[in-house]
């Protein structure tokens, strides 16, 4: 194929950040009407390479080239403008303002001077058509699901008439029946000639919805191949060197006494969890599963003192608890890894060394001042324990990976030394070799003692991991299963019960 007949070509990509060569001759070719799937473990260069494309860094050297012509954008607006569209993993809208504001936000519809409700709601209504989604234009973003959120950024994508389409862990939080979904947009906007780069963790889905696959690994363009071709072992080996024979660590943790004891628990403020009781143990890894809407979330929440309970009672080594907010939860050795990782987990715009001591600030104090050296020492003691990839303990925690902010994370919970872990989607847009390490951990801290209750939307990963499983549908508890003798087919059955 005469290089010039490529929608997208990219061609020896350099780029370098201090201390770090994240993208070296990295290279991806694009097809109209095709998806071509982008893989790689985290920090193999896949953000920065579709950075490069959009704008958002510009390139050390290398080309660009979209349908045959050099192209370089100066930023996301000129991309946008260029017919390059990205719909991010980490959701960036205006929460008080309306779905259909987000969609035209900067480019606002008018008539006679004046911005036009009523065009914006036509044109907004016209799109959601097309794409099969029914979300009223006029509803506050604010409002929406995250998986209805990612819906609108779709629609917003396509508002532009892009023929270059990248989405970025596009399913990370939606259910079967929404992924259903956006594969049926995508079928459509492949039919209509849209160029679609695909990036997923998700191995199978990888398989399943995309025509060609480019692995990249530490940077460097690692193959492409068909992916009809493809399987998910070779997949793995070529993105991380070497055969990763298991998925999940081998089960060292033995569950023993009972460590906490919810019973009856609802939230003040629907909607959220109802009469939910259940038993946590020392050393006991209690998987949540669930389909968007079983409040997994606004359980761990409510135990976390996040938001209130209107009934219920907790306990904690036969000592009763309430946690009316997370500084009483760490106190009562609690600790909580959120789901949305980048807006309530890390502060980007900060490095790793406070990232990592923030929930155990007070005790680095004496006579009033902060003990930098004592900070240093714990923060080492995460890079090192985690084996978090990272210039140094100076660089801002936004330039790691997703894997290495999650671990950060971790290593930031586990200074405050807690016995309970509540870790909500600890895996989610991380991939299989960052997963596997973070599988080891919790495994780990499960043999030393303490009890961790883990929400996952992948079901293979409660399955691999969990000693039980706990079901929710709309709110309520439905059962739990020994994880040893569960199937998907039946945990399914029991998510959809309230749905």
């Amino acid at each position: 194929m005469d290089e010039t007949t490529y929608l997208l070509e990219m061609k020896d990509i350099d780029k370098s950040f201090p201390g770090v060569k994240a993208l070296d001759r990295a290279n991806l070719r694009l097809d109209a009407g095709t998806v071509h799937a982008l893989m790689g473990e985290n920090g193999a260069g896949k953000s920065t390479l579709m950075k490069c494309l959009f704008g958002m860094y510009k390139a050390d050297s290398g080309e660009i080239l979209v349908k045959g012509k050099p192209a370089r954008f100066s930023g996301p607006r000129e991309a946008m403008e260029g017919g390059i569209s990205m719909v991010h993993q980490e959701l960036n809208q205006v929460l008080k303002r309306s779905v259909m504001e987000n969609i035209w936000l900067g480019r606002f519809p008018k008539r006679f001077g004046f911005v036009s409700h009523k065009i914006m709601f036509d044109r907004t209504k016209a799109i959601f058509g097309q794409l099969e989604i029914n979300i009223d234009p006029k509803t506050l973003v604010g409002k929406l699901s995250v998986s209805r959120r990612q819906m609108v950024e779709i629609a917003k994508a396509v508002s532009y008439n892009a023929k270059i389409l990248v989405l970025d862990e596009p399913t990370s939080s939606l259910t079967n029946e929404e992924v259903e979904h956006l594969f049926r947009i995508i079928d459509k906007l492949r039919a209509d000639g849209v160029g679609i780069i695909y990036i997923s963790h998700k191995m199978e889905e990888i398989l399943k919805i995309s025509d060609k696959v480019t692995i990249m690994r530490d940077g460097r363009w690692a193959g492409t191949e068909s992916a009809a071709d493809l399987t998910v072992d070779k997949i793995i080996k070529m993105m991380v060197g070497r055969d990763l024979t298991r998925r999940f660590p081998p089960k060292t943790n033995t569950p023993g006494e009972k460590l906490l004891v919810v019973e009856n628990l609802s939230g003040m403020y629907a909607p959220t969890c109802r009469d939910v009781s259940f038993t946590l143990r020392r050393g006991e890894i209690l998987g949540v599963a669930g389909l968007v809407g079983s409040r997994r979330t606004e359980l761990l929440e409510t135990i976390f003192g996040i938001a209130h309970h209107s009934t219920g009672v907790i306990t904690k080594d036969g000592r009763r608890i309430h946690n009316k907010n997370s500084s009483d939860a760490i106190k009562n050795g609690f600790a909580m890894l959120t789901e949305e990782r980048r807006s309530t987990g890390i502060f980007g715009g900060l490095d790793v060394m406070f990232n990592s001591v923030i929930a155990n600030i007070n005790s680095y104090k004496r006579h009033g001042l902060l003990s930098k050296r004592r900070m240093y020492g714990d923060t080492r003691w995460v890079i090192d324990s985690l084996r978090v990839k990272t210039p140094s303990w100076k660089t801002y925690i936004r330039d790691l990976s997703g894997g290495n902010q999650q671990k950060v994370i971790i290593g930031r919970w586990l200074l405050t030394k807690p016995d309970v872990l509540l870790l909500d989607e600890p895996t989610r847009g991380i991939d299989v070799g960052a997963k596997a390490e973070i599988y080891q951990l919790i495994i780990n801290l499960a043999a030393e003692g303490k009890g961790i209750i883990v929400v996952s939307s992948e079901m293979p990963e409660l399955l691999g991991i969990s000693d039980r499983i706990m079901v929710m549908s709309g709110g309520r508890l439905v059962g739990i299963l020994d994880t040893a003798r569960a199937t998907q087919e039946e945990i399914m059955r029991m998510a959809a019960k309230y749905a």
